[in-house]
């Protein structure tokens, strides 16, 4: 028994709008479309994590609780590309060994970029 990730399913007032920030984003098309109210889009890979998007009538409010964690081997170049997306840069944060930037879609939902191997 157990379980394992179905889908990460992000609730917004415009999923065919936010869709297509995240299909640019994640370079995956729309895999299902539910008359707008429920997106599924394509897996980036076989596996790999299914993201949807569904509407409901309430604005976010505050921090995220939970946020996704992307990592690529340019940072900095992905940064650029997702904020030229729409995305919205918000902070960057470093350690030794490991740097981060945090961004929002243009809903205000927030994820976070890392660089691959620090």
């Amino acid at each position: 028994m157990g379980i394992e990730l179905g889908m990460i399913t992000i609730d917004c007032a415009d999923p065919r709008g936010l869709a297509e920030f995240w299909t640019k984003a994640l370079g995956v098309e729309v895999d299902q479309d539910h008359d707008g109210e429920f997106l599924i889009l394509h897996a980036k890979k076989e596996n790999g994590p299914v993201f949807a998007f569904q509407r409901v009538p309430e604005e976010r409010a505050g921090k995220n609780r939970v946020h996704m964690d992307f990592g690529t081997e340019d940072m900095e170049k992905e940064v650029e590309r997702l904020v030229g997306l729409g995305a919205k840069k918000l902070d960057r944060h470093e350690m030794p060994g490991f740097a981060w930037t945090v961004l929002a879609d243009p809903v205000g939902n927030e994820f976070c970029v890392a660089a691959h191997g620090g």
